[in-house]
């Protein structure tokens, strides 16, 4: 996947995506119409796929913005007759569950979801000056899978930039990640939010594999580390906390 550095404004050349492509603002890119060129929306990196004839662009910094068919860790703050209604982020309105948007479910099988629960979502609809509506099926399929929706139990959630967030969801190789795969016995799992949240969980290493992963995912983010840097850095934390 190749990648340069763009601002605001900037006309893309050489992005081969479908005139028949829809391009949301909130991918970093826009064009008015299937004539019209491509132009940048945000100041960051220009990550252009060739197979998929897909490009984005990812502001490490960036706050997020809501678009159907991402990937969120929400938080329950509340429920009411029908919907759960959740924090995405401080800066974005509550969005809206319905309560029998989660697989199999029905008024009797419904998830029993308290304040402060997690739930792994799919952005549904995202409209200007309507309230963001999440799911946790497929709505074609009525399945969870293959993303694994549905209420998050056990593990930590770590905060991350929305930059990396993305850059997880695209299953680029990060390195810290590969590394810690290997040393840690029994691996783990993630699921990221491309609201800036990663959940961690290691059922053999437990607490203290949960902690070497989120640490050095935001490490990682924070100190914008280089490969080498990255495999110093798992070396370190797992002989920190004992697992190496």
């Amino acid at each position: 996947m190749a990648s340069n550095l763009v601002f605001p404004g900037d006309a893309i050349a050489g992005v081969n995506i479908p005139a028949s492509k829809s391009l949301h603002p909130a991918s970093g890119l826009y064009r008015e119409s299937s004539s019209a060129p491509i132009l940048s929306t945000l100041a960051g990196k220009l990550e252009q796929n060739p197979k998929k004839k897909t490009a984005n662009v990812t502001a490490p910094n960036a706050r997020y913005i809501p678009r159907v068919g991402d990937l969120v860790i929400a938080s329950v703050q509340r429920s009411s007759m029908d919907f759960f209604h959740l924090s995405i982020c401080p800066h974005i309105p509550q969005a809206i569950l319905p309560q029998l948007a989660f697989e199999g479910a029905s008024k009797k099988t419904r998830p029993q979801l308290k304040t402060n629960d997690l739930v792994y979502a799919k952005v549904l609809s995202a409209s200007k000056n309507m309230e963001v509506e999440l799911t946790c099926v497929d709505p074609s399929t009525g399945k969870s899978e293959p993303e694994g929706l549905g209420p998050i139990t056990g593990g930590m959630v770590f905060d991350i930039s929305t930059g990396l967030a993305a850059r997880l969801l695209s299953s680029q190789s990060i390195a810290v990640l590969e590394e810690l795969g290997e040393k840690l016995a029994g691996g783990f799992e993630v699921a990221v939010g491309k609201n800036g949240k990663v959940w961690v969980d290691c059922p053999e290493s437990g607490i203290k594999g949960i902690y070497a992963v989120g640490r050095c995912l935001q490490e990682t983010d924070c100190g914008k580390l280089q490969q080498s840097e990255q495999q110093k850095l798992v070396k370190r934390v797992v002989q920190e906390t004992g697992l190496g």
